[in-house]
């Protein structure tokens, strides 16, 4: 059987104020295009459909113009919610839209019911994990503890119980939404972590044929048989050296992995991270590949220079992003304090802030949990409101 394996197509957003509707709508194209030209026997979309809870009217109708393309196709789709999703609403008219081949998987209650396809060497049966919350599905799920991969671990019992169930032989899919421990990220995906814990093993999916990965936005492959597709376009100038792809994974009549391509998408435009002094920038001869890409352009100049902006969309008209980053001394104490925060994460910072603030005594354990449950806190209530809208 022949999976085309997608996810993060994010629709609605934008990348620094540049809308991407008509970049989405060229991938959906791509994407169509590819199930005709591949032979494609099923989509896997592995959350994050669209970029936040309550879509743009434009992005709803992308997606519904996508969904009646991939219909008419005939060609099976499943797809799951991710954390940018609101479940409820990308999950309004499942069944219904699940009688024209398009099976949407957005309820925690229904991760032990899989899509069952069926080839000439019997059936494959496709089991939708969308994006679990720890704190709201935690008692659903049965989960012993509130972390991802408690509730992950949770889920995934339901998936090998039913596949027991079922006769010997039977192929399995599982796609999720999830951060896995040994994928990289990058700056765009929306931070999902729990008490100080994000990523979840690898061994959570053991027992299955193939894993359709979504969340973050580079392909990877963890394993053979456990894969990120990426996101479908580029949504951060950290995604700048993502080569973006989709896999197309042929599963062998004994649940192998038999071949895997990964097939290209189409860049709107190239990124290009520039850094150096203002004028070298202006002069240098090299970066001429670079001045019709979407810039994002750090300047080390000592001093910061007049109209940086202007000057520097005179070359690079597609500059989007600017960065001072001034040289300095070793000793100097500006330098010293970009550098702390630079890769630290929301925690890291408030914990720093705490003990500069009292005399640069350290947090002991129990502050650490404080702060924790704080973050964790804010992250669930909004979560929770979105589920409510």
């Amino acid at each position: 059987m022949r999976l085309l394996h997608t996810s993060d197509w994010h629709l609605g957003r934008s990348f620094h104020r540049v809308g991407l509707l008509d970049a989405q709508a060229a991938f959906l194209d791509h994407l169509v295009a590819t199930v005709h030209a591949h032979d494609v026997d099923a989509v896997l979309v592995a959350g994050d459909v669209y970029d936040r809870a309550v879509p743009p009217l434009p992005a709803v109708e992308l997606f519904d113009t996508a969904l009646h393309r991939l219909a008419e196709a005939g060609v099976p789709t499943v797809m799951i919610s991710g954390n940018h999703d609101s479940a409820r609403r990308l999950g309004v008219g499942a069944g219904l839209i699940g009688r024209a081949g398009i099976h949407l998987r957005t309820d925690p209650d229904g991760i032990g019911t899989p899509v069952v396809l069926t080839d000439a060497h019997g059936e494959v049966a496709l089991y939708g994990l969308p994006y679990l919350e720890p704190a709201l599905v935690r008692e659903r799920l049965g989960a012993g503890k509130a972390g991802h991969e408690a509730v992950l671990g949770a889920a995934m019992d339901r998936v090998r119980a039913d596949l027991a169930r079922r006769p010997a032989g039977t192929r399995s899919v599982v796609l999720a939404h999830a951060f896995v421990a040994g994928g990289a990220p990058s700056d765009s995906e929306r931070d999902i972590t729990v008490g100080g814990v994000a990523a979840v093993p690898c061994a959570v999916f053991d027992g299955v044929d193939y894993v359709a990965l979504g969340h973050l936005h580079g392909s990877q492959t963890l394993t053979p048989r456990v894969r990120y597709s990426g996101s479908p376009l580029a949504y951060s100038f950290s995604e700048a050296d993502h080569r973006k792809t989709m896999w197309l994974i042929d599963l062998g009549d004994d649940g192998a992995i038999t071949g895997e391509v990964r097939l290209d998408c189409p860049v709107p435009r190239p990124l290009a991270r520039l850094r150096g002094r203002l004028d070298d920038l202006l002069a240098d001869p090299a970066l001429a590949p670079h001045e019709q890409s979407w810039v994002e352009a750090t300047l080390t100049d000592p001093v910061r220079p007049a109209e940086p902006m202007a000057r520097l969309t005179e070359r690079f008209p597609h500059t989007l992003n600017l960065v001072f980053d001034p040289e300095r001394t070793g000793d100097d104490p500006g330098a010293s304090y970009a550098q702390r925060l630079r890769d630290r994460s929301d925690q890291q910072i408030a914990e720093d802030f705490v003990a500069h603030v009292r005399g640069g005594a350290a947090l002991d354990g129990a502050e650490r949990a404080v702060l924790h449950g704080a973050f964790d806190d804010v992250r669930v209530d909004a979560a929770e409101r979105e589920v409510g809208r």
